[in-house]
């Protein structure tokens, strides 16, 4: 008996399978970010554009910052995280990167155990212990987010799609592998807008917790710095693109807060 689906080579249908595989959105909802949240973040990124920076900060002051500043996103994103039953360990190290250059922070694994570095220079150039709060809980949205699991399956998916995709073109051992590199690329970018906002909103919801403002803290992210640093590698404002989206994203999940409404999972 005839497969309804013979009709189309092989690769064509593992193609239409990874697409689907490959289509990782949020785990929950990003609120609505139009109207007043729009037009206030456009005046909040303006000015935070036309904003000197702040005078920079000295080692001790900014280590001073971090002491301050740590134990309290750290405790907020480990309740936030154990009270959604995210089933990731909610244990997060968090600390300086102290062989850092550049101005920036990031969320990854060692060795199976969540971590989360920022540089000193980063922590030197803010201007409050808002701005450093809303990085570090910024971060933590990623672990909770599952971001990283998640565009590793992307990479993944991604791969194969191109490998797939060069199949159907044509056997040929070389095509699949310039095939499965390009979907690798292709795959590793394609939500990462969605989990910066998602990181944006969860974050947004543990600064508060910590005590902290995630409305000022977010104007850090609103400056007009380079996105790569004076050694070649790249800054904060690199790994995460500024645009009036993410301080409306702010705007909109601290009304929230203010009215008592809490997270939904994405459909």
């Amino acid at each position: 008996m005839l497969n309804r689906f013979s009709r189309f080579p092989l690769p064509a249908l593992m193609v239409a399978g990874l697409l689907t595989a490959v289509s990782c959105g949020t785990t929950y909802e990003l609120p609505d970010t139009g109207g007043a949240y729009s037009d206030e973040a456009a005046r909040l990124f303006a000015e935070a554009r036309q904003s000197p920076p702040p005078k920079t900060l000295s080692r001790s002051a900014a280590e001073a910052r971090f002491a301050r500043v740590e134990p309290r996103v750290m405790r907020a994103g480990r309740e936030t995280c154990l009270r959604l039953k995210t089933g990731v360990n909610c244990n997060v190290d968090i600390a300086i990167d102290r062989e850092m250059d550049e101005r920036n922070a990031y969320f990854t694994y060692q060795n199976g155990q969540p971590i989360i570095r920022i540089s000193l220079p980063l922590i030197q150039d803010t201007g409050s212990d808002d701005e450093v709060a809303f990085v570090l809980a910024h971060e933590y949205g990623h672990l909770i987010g599952r971001h990283v699991e998640k565009q590793q399956q992307q990479v993944l998916a991604g791969a194969l799609i191109g490998g797939a995709l060069a199949g159907i073109v044509g056997d040929s051992s070389d095509a699949v592998g310039i095939g499965m590199g390009v979907g690798a690329s292709a795959g590793g970018i394609v939500y990462s807008q969605s989990y910066e906002l998602e990181s944006d909103t969860l974050g947004t919801r543990i600064a508060y917790d910590a005590g902290y403002d995630p409305v000022e803290g977010a104007k850090f992210f609103a400056r007009s710095e380079a996105a790569r640093g004076s050694g070649g590698g790249y800054s904060i404002w690199g790994t995460h693109p500024p645009d009036r989206r993410r301080v409306a994203t702010v705007l909109a999940t601290k009304a929230q807060i203010d009215g008592q409404v809490g997270l939904r999972n994405a459909n």
